[in-house]
Order: C-alpha cells, then sequence, then structure tokens
C-alpha cells in the first residue's frame, strides 16, 4: 500500500496533500486565513454597531476561499472585488480618519488579535504568491492586488473596532529605523 495514496479516504486530509508544488502550501495557507476570519466573526460581539464589521468579514470569508482556487483552478476574484475592498477599506478608514499616525502594537479585545493574525496570514499568503510566481507559475496579478489589498483593510478593522469601543491605542516608537 502507498502511504500517500490510502485506499480509505479518512486517512487523506486533502487531495493535494502530499504534492511537492507550492500551490498546495500557498492553498493551505489561504485556507488558514479564512479559518482566522471565521475565528474573529466568532469572537466579535453581536451589537448593531459591529452587525456591518460581521456582514463583511462573512463576505471576505468567500472571497478568500475564491482566492484559494485562483492558481490552480480557475481565476475567481474579479476587479469588482477589488472594488468592493476599496470601499470597504475607505470606508472604515474615513470613520477612523487621524486615529492613528505611525506604527502601533496589535493589542486590545478580543476579535482586534485576531483581526491582527488575519492581517499577518494575508501578507503570508502575498509571499506564498512571490514563490509560486518565482517557481515559474503564472497567474493573474489581481491575486496579489487582492491580497495586500485585503492585509490592509485587515488592520484599519482593527483601527475601526478600536475606535467603536473607545480603546486607545498603543502607539510603538521603533528604535531602528
Amino acid at each position: 500500500m502507498n502511504p500517500k495514496k490510502p485506499s480509505d479516504k479518512r486517512e487523506l486530509c486533502y487531495p493535494f496533500i502530499f504534492e511537492t508544488r507550492l500551490s498546495c502550501d500557498y492553498e493551505i495557507a489561504t485556507d488558514e486565513l479564512c479559518c482566522q476570519v471565521g475565528a474573529a466573526l466568532a469572537q466579535l460581539p453581536r451589537q448593531d454597531n459591529t452587525q456591518e464589521v460581521a456582514s463583511d468579514l462573512e463576505a471576505i470569508q468567500r472571497l478568500i476561499y475564491h482566492l484559494n482556487g485562483s492558481v490552480r483552478g480557475r481565476l475567481g476574484i474579479v476587479e469588482t472585488d477589488i472594488e468592493w475592498l476599496k470601499k470597504r477599506y475607505d470606508h472604515y478608514n474615513e470613520a477612523t480618519k487621524g486615529r492613528v499616525t505611525g506604527f502601533v502594537l496589535p493589542q486590545g479585545p478580543q476579535p482586534v488579535p485576531t483581526l491582527h493574525l488575519c492581517r499577518c496570514g494575508s501578507k503570508k499568503v502575498v509571499r506564498w504568491l512571490v514563490r509560486l510566481e518565482e517557481s515559474g507559475a503564472r497567474f493573474d496579478p489581481i491575486l496579489y492586488r487582492f491580497t495586500n489589498l485585503l492585509a490592509n483593510l485587515f488592520f484599519v478593522l482593527t483601527v475601526y473596532l478600536k475606535h467603536l469601543w473607545d480603546i486607545p491605542e498603543s502607539t510603538y516608537i521603533s528604535i531602528n529605523y
């Protein structure tokens, strides 16, 4: 028996798990990101003033799974997705205008730390796209745009929630730059 092709499908967690191509690692990273967004949703207090954040996170989860299959399969991210993300970014950014003017520490009540992990997870997905392209994979550059924008949206969501809850940002001043 080949342990990489078990006859019992319960012993195989993902059809592509034994591939050596980087696309599998990219897909696992996007799956992890989608799970992190789900964790943020579960931690979000269900209040009237957070309902639009919840709705946006639910929409983002679906978009992340479209992103997931966009390297191996058919492109699932389109220009209207970019425009929607930009509108959501602008909305939250405008609502918190002037609140953050430099680096801040990634802290606060849940789901703020989880949204910061989503931001980092988005950056990891961008890095996987870089590695994929470096290895010869070809995909639409819209994936770079979408994923970078997604990281920025997660950051502005953390600022927005802390603004709603009147929680101050903790400024970080680097000694390195």
